[in-house]
């Protein structure tokens, strides 16, 4: 079983940045991918950013320029640098790690962006 823990969200003006942290425990290999997927009100969950335990990444067309993902495989912790935020960038923000051949998800973190 793997769980995963995220911080970091809130309430951020337009153009502002926030950083979004998900660490993960529990059982877990050293071949997986995690990544971060969101979903705004009366939208399907859609993917973000996803990096893989190599480093490769590929992000949302909505978000390339401005969000960054990393990881620390020492930590087992993934991030989510997030610039030049937007008000469609409000969402539940999820935390995913695929491992063992099974997706696992954080509980959710609010970020809202003023106008």
């Amino acid at each position: 079983q793997v769980q995963l823990v995220e911080s970091g969200g809130g309430l951020v003006q337009a153009g502002g940045s926030l950083r979004l942290s998900c660490a993960a425990s529990g059982i877990i290999s050293s071949r997986n991918a995690m990544g971060w997927y969101r979903q705004a009100p009366g939208k399907q969950r859609e993917l973000v950013a996803r990096i893989l335990s190599g480093g490769s990444t590929n992000y949302a067309d909505s978000v390339k320029g401005r969000f960054t993902i990393s990881r620390d495989n020492a930590k087992n912790t993934v991030y989510l640098q997030m610039n030049s935020l937007k008000p469609e960038d409000t969402a539940v923000y999820y935390c995913n790690r695929f491992d063992w051949d099974k997706d696992y998800w954080g509980q959710g973190t609010q970020v809202t962006v003023s106008s």
